[in-house]
């Protein structure tokens, strides 16, 4: 690694900060993460004051410098989804009050456009969340609601009860409202619209933080994102209209089958889709900045690996797979600087999506157990080793963590350098086939920096 690297990454902050998707969605301290929020001291969002650093792979080795700080990780990355029609099994509770997030989206999916929210039903949520540990936030009815409505939930959650819920979505997917109501639904409708709603709930309590336009298929090409019946393109228009009134621009992302008919999906298929997600994000984050003069965080409120219902494949959201390719997604989000990620879902009772199952933790949710060790500053990494992925972080008590996964399906043998020299020794934990992100305990650190890397497995070093 070059001398200079710090001299060439300041001439080399790019205006950023991954490739798109399905037809349709579904319909829906040293142990804890990044920090563990209430809504009261949930920390409003914060608009990016300088493009952050891409980073650049050198060939053949894994590369951190410790030294060269890329800024806080926000603790609501670790986030997911839930909804009153998704039950918990009675049975598995537990596991869901022990589940290491930060955040949970509610109702997820298009549930909540279809549906009037009860106030027992914001009240059960609430308790879960504080259970958990875990800021909420919530999503407004929008395509069969009014703003009258949205404003008084917002006036019963935040006014009444005092629960201090900030983040509020608009609608859910609004480029399918137009085949959902059967009749015509473009842009600049969905436009006028949430600006009514945004209006009218922000009347009511002027500290919320507004989420849109919650769309999904978006990815690194406008010319094949979301477009209205009109031809109109569904992001853009939508910045253009309401870029001043949208606190946090959101999507959602689901990049399998890529139709009905596609065949299912592959371990192949996964391995290669983690590394579209920097592109995705950074394409929206020039949008924003192109069409509203301005830096505004990003959300990705909904995503798995699969919007269809598949269990029990090789590559189904159920699968060990899905595990590593969720790792290396969730490292790519928090390299792009995303505000907020909300994992497609607790539990539901249909399909492979769920983090909690029936018989327990599904392989997914133990990668939320190795994230809650990784810290809360993101530092400079690179990888220039085909297949393994690797991100460090600073945590609060001043260890320094390094998150390698390798994504190959054999075991892999690999260099890392560390800018300053690395530690003699250091803590594991490791989430393989064999490891639901065990502690290996203190660990000898290689002398020739040369790692041993699991099949398909995440590792992560804790370097004191």
């Amino acid at each position: 690694m070059p001398k200079a690297l710090s001299v060439i990454l300041l001439f080399a902050l790019l205006a950023g900060c991954a490739p798109a998707v399905p037809t349709t969605t579904p319909s829906e301290a040293e142990t804890a993460p990044a920090a563990t929020l209430t809504p009261a001291d949930t920390p409003p969002p914060t608009p990016l004051p300088a493009p952050t650093a891409i980073p650049t792979a050198h060939p053949d080795i894994l590369y951190v410098d410790p030294g060269l700080d890329l800024g806080p990780i926000s603790p609501l990355v670790y986030g997911t989804n839930h909804g009153p029609w998704a039950g918990i099994p009675a049975t598995r509770i537990e596991d869901a009050y022990n589940l290491p997030v930060n955040v949970i989206r509610f109702p997820g999916g298009e549930w909540g456009d279809r549906n009037i929210l009860k106030p027992y039903e914001v009240d059960q949520f609430m308790d879960l969340c504080q259970r958990i540990g875990a800021t909420a936030t919530i999503n407004v009815r929008t395509m069969t609601g009014t703003p009258e409505e949205a404003a008084e939930l917002v006036r019963y959650v935040n006014i009444e009860k005092g629960y201090g819920v900030r983040y509020w979505a608009i609608g859910n997917e609004p480029q399918f409202y137009e085949g959902a109501l059967g009749e015509s639904y473009t842009v600049e409708r969905f436009n006028r619209e949430f600006r009514a709603f945004a209006l009218a709930m922000k009347a009511v309590d002027p500290t919320i933080q507004i989420i849109g336009p919650e769309l999904t298929n978006f990815g690194p090409d406008s010319a094949s994102n979301p477009k209205d019946s009109e031809g109109k393109d569904w992001m853009i228009e939508f910045l253009r209209a309401n870029g001043d009134i949208v606190d946090v621009v959101s999507i959602h992302r689901y990049p399998f089958p890529a139709n009905a008919m596609a065949p299912a999906r592959s371990v192949d298929d996964l391995r290669r889709d983690t590394a579209n997600w920097n592109p995705t994000l950074r394409h929206l984050r020039a949008l924003i900045r192109a069409e509203t003069g301005r830096d505004l965080p990003i959300a990705v409120t909904e995503t798995n690996s699969d919007w269809s219902k598949a269990v029990g494949g090789i590559a189904t959201p159920d699968s060990f797979y899905n595990a590593i390719w969720w790792a290396d997604s969730l490292g790519r989000m928090i390299q792009e600087g995303t505000l907020l990620v909300n994992y497609w879902i607790i539990s539901y009772n249909q399909g492979g999506w769920n983090l909690v199952t029936r018989d327990g933790p599904s392989p997914t949710y133990y990668v939320y157990e190795v994230y809650k060790h990784f810290g809360e500053q993101l530092v400079y990494s690179a990888s220039g080793v085909a297949d393994v992925s690797v991100y460090a972080a600073r945590r609060a008590d001043g260890a320094l963590t390094l998150l390698v996964i390798n994504l190959a399906d054999d075991e892999q043998r690999v260099s890392l350098e560390i800018a300053g020299g690395a530690p003699t020794t250091a803590s594991v934990i490791l989430l393989d086939p064999e490891h639901d992100a065990v502690d290996l305990g203190e660990q000898p650190f290689p002398v020739d920096g040369v790692l041993s890397l699991p099949a398909q497995s995440v590792t992560l070093y804790i370097l004191e």
